[in-house]
């Protein structure tokens, strides 16, 4: 297990957001969600009522890693919460939790399919989302139209919540903000130029859109901007073209296997910019593993890290919920893994503080939410968005994610420009 300097701006960013990183807050709703979790120890018995959990979630497929992830990300919530926390109160109550699982084959038309069966032929209480934007924007229509919630962790695009759904909720930062603290350092470390090449898709374009929004803000020249189309297996034009422009920045949004592309046609090619900024991929601990040194250098926007200085009273802190994933499944957790453990546990204390598990008064106490997790604060506005949660961006040096980013956030200084592929 790998460990890192605990950096102390991110200590003075949680006890600025709460006056103590616990669960308890000086908001009376918090303070109410601690009275009401009363299931402890062995509250479950055979006879306790169950609420049921759909999720339907890429075991196979282009997103099968990351989808991976999610189901145990969702695993470790099921068996804390039946095993250690008791169960989930609802009215003096303790309830077990079920979560029904289906493998949506990370395919959009499959998961439509397999949300509506969750909901009418299951008959689940609640929707736990699937991984990626595209498929989190199907799902949520079914949700939608039978007034059933749906809180996800794994959907980041913006135009998910332009639509005026009321029943999604996403713990996640927004996709715009992904690459905001990596542009800004780059700006410092003196970039002038950038190119940006993004998946033809929901959570991609949002990416897309943001970088050039940051670019445009610390005066980066943005030199070329393309898509690809989803599924990508060949991007040897396009990189060759980047290549006669000589950008400082790359900046790549798409998924783990767009990400293992692009480095490896960069090396073959000889495409070597100042840094290459690419979202989902890098930020996995298992890119390291299968990109050996080739994925030194390498920065990527990250939602979580364990040694971020938050906590709660129940996962206890980012380190401790790091130690709980690798002792279950034996591999460190990937940001993906913590915001879908850190999803149903909002869900969960919101069927706690509501008393009830009526769509109507989770999404009520899902809004009236304000609190701090071992993944962050989750606040949610009133389109569902986790309005206060921020990012930090990773270097990857020396075979392991250290944090650039926010400067004053840094846990070293990056390596910049990071050495030719001949130099390595």
């Amino acid at each position: 297990m790998k460990t890192k300097n605990v950096f102390s701006f991110l200590l003075v960013f949680v006890l600025a957001i709460a006056s103590v990183a616990t669960i308890a807050q000086d908001d009376s709703s918090d303070d109410d969600m601690m009275e009401m979790a009363t299931c402890t120890g062995e509250a479950l018995t055979d006879d306790s009522p169950v609420i049921k959990f759909g999720a339907a979630i890429s075991d196979t497929g282009r997103l099968a890693r990351e989808g991976t992830d999610t189901r145990n990300g969702y695993t470790i919530w099921l068996e804390w919460v039946n095993e250690e926390y008791g169960g989930i109160n609802v009215g003096d109550v303790c309830h077990r939790a079920e979560i029904i699982f289906y493998d949506d084959e990370s395919d959009a038309d499959t998961v439509g399919v397999l949300t509506e069966r969750l909901i009418v032929q299951d008959e689940v209480d609640f929707i736990l989302g699937p991984y990626s934007s595209g498929l989190t924007q199907v799902a949520s229509v079914i949700t939608e139209r039978e007034n059933i919630i749906m809180v996800e962790g794994n959907g980041a695009s913006e135009t998910l919540f332009e639509r005026g759904f009321q029943n999604l909720f996403a713990v996640l930062t927004p996709a715009g903000n992904y690459s905001k603290s990596g542009i800004e350092l780059a700006a410092a470390q003196g970039a002038t130029t950038a190119v940006i090449f993004y998946e033809d898709a929901a959570f991609a374009t949002s990416i897309a859109v943001g970088a050039e929004r940051w670019l445009e803000e610390n005066g980066i020249e943005l030199l070329a901007i393309e898509s690809y189309p989803v599924d990508v297996t060949d991007v040897t034009a396009v990189f060759t073209r980047f290549r006669e422009l000589d950008p400082d920045i790359f900046v790549g949004g798409g998924h783990f296997n767009d990400a293992v592309l692009f480095i490896s046609t960069a090396k073959e090619i000889g495409f070597q910019p100042d840094t290459f900024l690419i979202t989902v991929g890098p930020s996995n601990p298992t890119f390291i593993t299968e990109m050996g040194a080739d994925s030194e250098y390498v920065m990527a926007p990250t939602q979580w890290d364990r040694n971020l200085a938050y906590s709660d009273a129940y996962f206890g802190t980012a380190e401790d919920y790091a130690v709980r994933f690798e002792e279950r499944f034996e591999m460190e957790p990937s940001y993906q893994a913590a915001e879908s453990t850190a999803t149903a546990l909002a869900l969960h204390l919101a069927i706690e503080a509501a008393g009830a598990i009526d769509t109507d008064s989770v999404r009520q106490a899902l809004l009236d939410m304000d609190i701090v997790t071992y993944y962050g604060p989750i606040n949610f506005d009133d389109t569902g968005k986790n309005a206060g949660k921020p990012m930090v961006t990773y270097q990857i040096q020396n075979g392991e994610h250290v944090v650039v980013a926010p400067i004053d956030a840094a846990e070293v200084e990056p390596v910049w420009p990071a050495p030719a592929w001949d130099e390595r």
